[in-house]
């Protein structure tokens, strides 16, 4: 081959973008997890950075952990663990069960050599240049584009060498989420996603579209890095174990105590709001009647009970109003809402009343079968996660929820559902490409190559500047 053949090879060869593995060949695996938890802890562990999209209860807290301590050995320095209030505890023991010691921190000088954890809260008081890799716990933290959380992530860690994102709902509303996750963990920023597969739908220029042709190589660039599961089986191995119990949703309605439409015409039916500021007005004006309601469901039983709203009045009239109910709001310290959510989880306190916002994330609650949504917010994300606090892989009963809303909220029902069919659409898509290009990975029997994405700039070779 003469030089000028050889100069245009090797220009082509440039132009194929691949998915670069920054990791490393992980030298034992971890004999207390099953087959299908190693082989993804082996990718993620040779991807270097990778997320973790699995379902609640499939065991993504002792897979972060195995990770956790293979780099941590593999770098001669210590991890970090984000985690949501109260998780650190929980991870704790599951270091314990699955031999991974686990230290506690809350601030820089509590770090210790191997696997360490602590709360999003407390990230100030870290220096992330001590630290060989990061997990983040529940990563949908990640979710807001413009959040000051995120921000602080993404740039406090960006020079960590190897990073690991674990959730259960990537992008449950859109596709925003998966740039967020995408730019932490320096494979593309979330402008650059946007302008190789969306384009702006419409006139409105933050709602972003698939563009049609760009689909598959979408969700295959999405594989290369994202471990998409909702159950062994997806992955090929036995899912027999893994089938959730009945989930029996009860909708309770009251009626909202205004008759009147916006121009004081009396109704046969109260209107379904739409605009949030009138489902908000519509829900503190059935406050009384939606948590007496609760109240009997919640006094009628001697299990445990979880109970969500999304109202500061909502919480405050629902503590006072159900037996042995233990409150969680914002404006209590951390270490008492720490104590509540804990004291919840070994069956201390029978009630549990708090946001989504607040108690929904992260926590392992199997042992409580009944849940009740004193309304419901417009964030499916917040919904689903909520319910997979109880509704998970190790419940071994079908849990009861119970949603309590007015009748003039019809709209937060439709929106939530339709939420729903989105992220089943997407959480499908996933999973389909997963399958294949993980488990090609893992036997390394092809490589994974995504042509469509160009992340370097050009430059002119030789033989054109001639």
């Amino acid at each position: 081959m003469d030089n000028e053949n050889q100069a245009y090879h090797e220009f082509l060869k440039t132009k194929e973008i691949r998915s670069i593995s920054a990791g490393f060949e992980p030298t034992e695996d971890n004999p207390k997890l099953f087959q299908w938890q190693s082989d993804i802890v082996r990718w993620a562990l040779m991807k270097g950075r990778a997320a973790i999209f699995a379902d609640c209860g499939l065991g993504k807290t002792p897979m972060q952990l195995q990770w956790a301590a293979q780099v941590s050995a593999h770098e001669g320095k210590p991890v970090l663990i984000c985690a949501p209030l109260a998780v650190a505890a929980q991870t704790q023991k599951e270091g314990t069960k699955f031999d991974v010691p686990v230290n506690v921190c809350r601030r820089g000088t509590d770090v210790r050599d191997g696997v360490n954890i602590t709360n999003y809260e407390m990230l100030e008081h870290f220096n992330a240049d001590i630290f060989g890799g990061v997990v983040l716990d529940e990563s949908s933290i990640l979710k807001s584009s413009s959040s000051a959380t995120r921000k602080l992530l993404t740039e406090m860690f960006r020079n960590t060498p190897f990073k690991l994102c674990c959730t259960a709902t990537p992008s449950p509303n859109d596709y925003m989420e998966l740039g967020t996750h995408s730019d932490f963990l320096r494979i593309m920023t979330q402008p650059e996603m946007l302008a190789t597969f969306f384009c702006h739908d419409g006139g409105n220029t933050s709602q972003w579209r698939l563009k049609g042709h760009a689909e598959q190589k979408f969700f295959e660039w999405v594989a290369s890095w994202a471990c998409c599961v909702t159950n062994p089986s997806d992955l090929g191995y036995d899912g027999s174990d893994y089938i959730l119990p009945e989930l029996r949703i009860t909708e309770i309605v009251t009626r909202s105590e205004s008759m009147m439409d916006r121009d004081g015409q009396f109704l046969l039916v109260p209107e379904d709001t739409q605009t949030l500021n009138e489902r908000r007005e519509a829900r503190r004006n059935s406050i009384a009647d939606r948590v007496q309601a609760a109240a009997d469901i919640a006094n009628g039983t001697e299990e445990q009970v979880l109970v969500w709203c999304d109202l500061n009045a909502e919480s405050e009239a629902l503590a006072n109003a159900i037996r042995d109910a233990v409150e969680v709001r914002g404006s209590q310290s951390p270490d008492f809402k720490e104590t509540a959510m804990n004291g919840f989880s070994d069956g201390s306190n029978r009630v549990l009343v708090s946001k989504p916002s607040i108690a929904g994330w992260g926590m392992n609650w199997q042992q409580c079968h009944v849940m009740i949504f004193v309304g419901l917010s417009d964030s499916f994300e917040a919904y689903y996660q909520a319910v997979r606090r109880c509704w998970r892989f190790g419940q071994k009963r079908p849990v009861e929820v119970y949603i309590i809303t007015s009748d003039a909220e019809g709209a937060v029902k439709q929106n939530i559902e339709r939420k729903q069919a989105d992220a089943q659409r997407l959480t499908r898509e996933l999973v389909r490409f997963t399958k294949d290009i993980l488990t090609a990975e893992i036997h390394r029997t092809t490589r994974i190559s995504e042509s469509y994405i160009t992340m370097e700039r050009m430059n002119t070779p030789t033989w054109i500047s001639m």
